[in-house]
């Protein structure tokens, strides 16, 4: 089990959104159920999954984290339409946090991408962004938003000045 909170560790430091001071704040998790396999690297939290660390915060039905070779590969926090998953963070740059919800948000840690899918929402500063299916680019600070492919659901963009 110490290796696995290593391991949750360096996946919640690695985050780019993160403030330094949140990578040396304690990590506090909180579910029904854990469930760890340190030989796939395989783990997941269940029943109201919560991971904080400083200004992190996480929120979801589902939360699981792959790992390999003791770094974190992915995470995947899964919700519904009546309680989405949620990512909230305080970015250096912004006097406001940033804010992701959606039914499935996966971070991929190598390409350092987060993929919003299910009435996907970001917040980041005083600009918003919704659709059906959102990418954030974090090492260029691109979004990508899509409406759904049956068209009854559209992009939203408000930018304040």
């Amino acid at each position: 089990m110490n290796k696995f909170l290593i391991l949750l560790m360096a996946f919640v430091a690695s985050l780019v959104f993160a403030l330094p001071e949140d990578t040396k704040q304690p990590i506090e998790i909180e579910a029904q159920s854990v469930v760890v396999d340190e030989t796939t690297g395989f783990n997941e939290f269940s029943g109201n999954a919560e991971v904080r660390q400083g200004s992190l915060l996480l929120f979801a039905e589902l939360i699981q984290v792959q790992t390999d070779n003791e770094e974190v590969v992915s995470m995947i926090a899964k919700g519904s339409l009546e309680k989405p998953a949620k990512y909230i963070q305080s970015q250096e740059n912004q006097a406001r946090f940033i804010e992701a919800t959606a039914t499935l948000i996966t971070y991929d840690v190598d390409e350092g991408m987060i993929f919003l899918v299910g009435n996907a929402r970001l917040v980041q500063g005083f600009d918003s962004f919704s659709g059906d299916t959102l990418n954030y680019d974090i090492n260029n600070d691109k979004v990508v938003v899509k409406g759904s492919e049956d068209g009854t659901e559209r992009v939203k963009f408000k930018i304040v000045l």
